[in-house]
């Protein structure tokens, strides 16, 4: 499989990607991972949110879970009730679990302050056998919560 190539899955709203531990990796997952929102015709404000958290996540990937000749991972994914959009970062180190700073003085830490804000609910648990998964959930309003494969035209 290309590493750059959407996994496709049989479920609709599930999504993952390998991608290189690169600036460009982080930026391309971003990308994509927009795209693939759009197509599942969730909100805007929603994808938008999504946009942000997956660029933090994705950053903080490359920049402090990095480790040599290792991919990270982004996953998307929809449950349906409540209806909420899952996102998660898995990247190949544990060393350095994330935590929220005490200020935002800092150089570091402000963008797990923006996931934070942004997200419903967030957290981080170890991927096995030496890494890391960072989540990030977003509920979807109820507005927009029609049946899979339901157009927007057919929610109005």
């Amino acid at each position: 499989m290309n590493p750059s190539s959407p996994q496709l899955d049989a479920a609709p709203g599930v999504f993952c990607l390998l991608l290189s531990s690169t600036r460009r990796g982080a930026r391309l997952g971003r990308v994509l991972a927009v795209t693939e929102l759009r197509r599942w015709d969730l909100p805007p404000s929603i994808t938008e949110r999504a946009e942000q958290i997956v660029a933090e996540l994705t950053s903080n990937a490359v920049l402090h879970g990095r480790v040599q000749g290792r991919d990270f991972r982004l996953g998307l994914s929809l449950s349906p009730a409540p209806r909420t959009l899952r996102i998660e970062v898995t990247d190949a180190c544990r060393d350095r679990m994330p935590v929220l700073p005490q200020h935002s003085e800092g150089e570091s830490g402000r963008g797990l302050l923006l996931v934070a804000a942004l997200a419903d609910r967030w957290g981080v648990v170890p991927y096995p056998p030496s890494g890391k998964t960072v989540w990030a959930e977003a509920e979807i309003p109820s507005a927009h919560a029609a049946p899979s494969g339901q157009s927007a035209e057919e929610r109005l």
